[in-house]
């Protein structure tokens, strides 16, 4: 491949029960390679933390894209997910040659680009990419916690767990709650619609 400007996206977020589907685009720096780069997954949390901000100050370009989750309601999460994809991508200050995107598919864009299955183990912007989106996101989650410890966001960041789905039938589901997926559907019909409206921090 001898394009020189290649974007690798990942996200992260399409199983969990809230929050935003998160997508991360990154153009690496070839003069300011980083040791380590890897599949988000596979590193500690420490790790990440410290690739991020590696990720950060010597990558080329970098920028985050979500989809709410009214917008994953509206377009289901497949769709949700491409189109935080393309806000990735359109939104970097460096134009890709060509995508290198995680997964089977990519979006309907203008831009050169190909999928690659478990791109994240394979491509450095892929790892660099699926590394920012999970650090994002965890943060999200960990901010959720503040606001709604009895949730246990920090744990079990969103996704379908025994303790989450035992807080959504105990509290009820919460504003950002997808409430397309199916136990929050369920927990919706239990408390009558009713959902649980933002709070601030004190």
């Amino acid at each position: 491949m001898n394009t020189t400007n290649i974007a690798g996206v990942d996200e992260v977020g399409r199983g969990p029960l809230v929050g935003d589907v998160v997508t991360c685009a990154v153009i690496l720096d070839p003069n300011k390679p980083i040791l380590g780069l890897r599949d988000s997954k596979k590193l500690t949390e420490k790790k990440r933390n410290f690739l991020f901000n590696e990720i950060k100050q010597n990558a080329l370009s970098w920028n985050i894209g979500i989809a709410t989750p009214k917008e994953i309601d509206q377009l289901n999460i497949l769709h949700a997910t491409m189109l935080a994809m393309t806000r990735a991508v359109d939104g970097l200050n460096v134009r890709p040659d060509h995508v290198l995107v995680d997964g089977n598919r990519v979006p309907d864009w203008s831009y050169s680009s190909e999928a690659v299955v478990k791109g994240d183990d394979k491509f450095e912007q892929i790892s660099a990419a699926s590394i920012v989106a999970k650090v994002f996101r965890d943060e999200q989650m960990n901010e959720l916690h503040l606001m709604y410890p009895e949730y246990g966001f920090n744990k079990h960041k969103g996704y379908p767990t025994k303790a989450h789905f035992e807080a959504i039938n105990e509290f009820g589901p919460l504003w950002c709650h997808r409430t397309s997926f199916k136990p929050v559907k369920e927990a919706l019909e239990k408390f009558e619609g009713l959902i649980r409206a933002p709070k601030k921090l004190k």
